[in-house]
């Protein structure tokens, strides 16, 4: 019982950090479609490539918070996590390694000190981002394993309690089984002893 408790408790606190990482996460997803939008709109490929990325981190943040409710949610939580995960990484390298390149294929008519601003935040958020979106793909497996061994240690516990109402049902068997066959045996004994009482008095006389 105190295993099963503590690990509840274990379990509660992850699933608290897992929701305030998705919070996080949620804000900085949205935050990311500023920079790009701020450079041009509408925006070249490259920009609805950054939009892409954004949008699906906003949404695997967002069914992070259901991903509890169901197996099939769970499955698709963890798809769009590598998804978008894979997508800021290759975001963050491009930005990183070819910013010159970067700020020519997003096609920005701003001054070039503001384009290299907004493209260093674009790059600062989809790695504040990367980092973040794997705090929740590890804790999302951690939850995940919880619910698992929560469920295994229920199912164990059904399965003695069946047990445990089975040998109670044996024995008050066995019990009744006793009781009956005493009861046959006075029932007779007492039939012997009318039989004797008769014979004898049918002797005497």
């Amino acid at each position: 019982m105190a295993a099963s408790n503590s690990r509840r408790n274990s379990c509660s606190f992850i699933n608290l950090l897992l929701s305030f990482l998705n919070f996080i996460l949620f804000i900085l997803s949205a935050a990311s479609f500023a920079p790009t939008i701020s450079l041009k709109m509408p925006p070249t490929s490259l920009g609805w490539a950054f939009l892409t990325i954004s949008s699906i981190s906003l949404l695997s943040s967002f069914i992070g918070f259901y991903s509890r409710l169901a197996h099939f949610c769970y499955i698709t939580h963890v798809s769009l996590l590598l998804a978008s995960s894979t997508g800021q990484l290759l975001g963050f390298l491009a930005l990183f390694t070819k910013e010159e390149s970067s700020i020519s294929m997003l096609g920005s008519r701003r001054d070039p000190r503001e384009a290299k601003v907004l493209v260093r935040l674009e790059c600062g958020v989809l790695m504040a981002m990367f980092v973040m979106q794997m705090g929740v793909l590890i804790l999302s497996f951690a939850v995940h394993s919880c619910l698992v061994r929560e469920y295994e240690g229920l199912e164990a516990e059904r399965d003695a309690s069946v047990e445990k109402r089975r040998a109670k049902i044996a024995r008050v068997q066995e019990e009744s089984m006793a009781n009956a066959e005493k009861i046959v045996e006075l029932k007779n004994k007492e039939f012997d002893d009318k039989m004797k009482n008769k014979y004898g008095m049918n002797n005497d006389v």
